[in-house]
């Protein structure tokens, strides 16, 4: 091999492994890395989406591993509803290199990829559930007794 081409093939791989080690997706497969209070973010759930496609489509160890080294350490985190959960261990158990890529194999894949950002969403709370006020009011006007009073006038006191 010309001295040109191995220089040039080297720099490279360099090039290539100080972009993977320096991307904020390898620092968050890292375990430690996960913050327990934070909740990850979505661009990992997306990133671990595409790389369960690419181990349907391809069925390489590269891009098997690269889904499995993602969804293992997230299994751990504390704030993952466990619907997300099962969905990261179904991933780690599906996403091995398979010695013929069959279509059903390649439709599980793709179903647990379209699955992870629906389930590993932060959880929200529902519209109206921190006002009190709000709850007040539905308690003293709801039902047909609210309805009859609005009618007749009657409070109901002094019965």
């Amino acid at each position: 091999m010309p001295r040109p081409l191995r220089t040039l093939l080297l720099l490279d791989t360099v090039a290539l492994v100080l972009g993977v080690l320096c991307s904020p997706l390898a620092q968050a497969q890292q375990a430690s890395s996960f913050n327990p209070t934070v909740f990850p973010p979505a661009e990992l759930f997306r990133q671990l989406q595409l790389d369960i496609l690419a181990c349907g489509r391809e069925n390489t160890a590269a891009t098997c591993n690269k889904a499995r080294g993602v969804a293992d350490p997230l299994l751990d985190h504390p704030l993952l509803p466990a619907s997300c959960k099962d969905n990261l261990w179904n991933i780690r158990e599906r996403a091995v290199v398979s010695p013929t890529n069959s279509y059903e194999r390649r439709e599980r894949l793709n179903r647990e990829a379209a699955d992870v950002t629906v389930l590993c969403r932060p959880a929200t709370k529902p519209l109206g559930s921190g006002n009190s006020q709000s709850q007040q009011n539905t308690q003293r006007q709801g039902g047909l007794g609210g309805f009859l009073k609005g009618i007749t006038g009657n409070t109901g006191e002094g019965r």
